[in-house]
């Protein structure tokens, strides 16, 4: 693993949201509400981590001048990422 994809990997393990948002962000573009009913987890702490997410380079906002219905998707770092947590059996459903 590349030292890049190694820090962003283990900045994610130690969240379950972290986790939960690079898994459904996986080959989608959503906005946080979208994510917020997909894991189950409050919408204030999507929003949180969206931007903890966005400043590592993992997630990227496509209409950044948008104050609601903003869209997310996966970086080419962040899709590295969740490749390597489906690599160590991450999935939403042991998250639950």
């Amino acid at each position: 693993m590349e030292k890049n994809l190694f820090n962003a990997y283990s900045s994610i393990i130690s969240s379950e949201v972290k986790i939960s948002i690079i898994l459904v962000l996986y080959k989608k573009i959503l906005t946080p509400k979208r994510i917020s009913q997909l894991t189950n987890k409050r919408i204030n702490h999507i929003s949180t981590y969206l931007t903890q997410l966005k400043k590592n380079n993992i997630v990227i906002c496509l209409n950044e001048e948008m104050k609601k219905g903003r869209l997310y998707k996966l970086t080419e770092l962040g899709n590295k990422v969740e490749g390597e947590l489906r690599a160590n059996q991450y999935s939403l459903n042991t998250l639950k």
